[in-house]
């Protein structure tokens, strides 16, 4: 099929193949962004509620 096309079609299709292939990676790369965001709020949430229930904590231990 390639062999009746135009080398400017040919070229296209090639673009558009290559295009294809590193959107793939893009779209890995924005997966994997989100779960590195996700993993930082996990992080903050976590830290924060730490410093929230830390004093809490600290205070019933001494009570008992």
């Amino acid at each position: 099929m390639l062999q009746n096309l135009s080398e400017e079609i040919r070229e296209c299709l090639r673009h558009a193949e290559e295009c294809k292939r590193l959107s793939k990676i893009a779209l890995n790369y924005l997966d994997m962004e989100q779960r590195w965001l996700n993993l930082a709020r996990s992080y903050e949430f976590t830290e924060g509620l730490s410093r929230y229930i830390g004093p809490a904590r600290k205070g019933r231990q001494q009570k008992e």
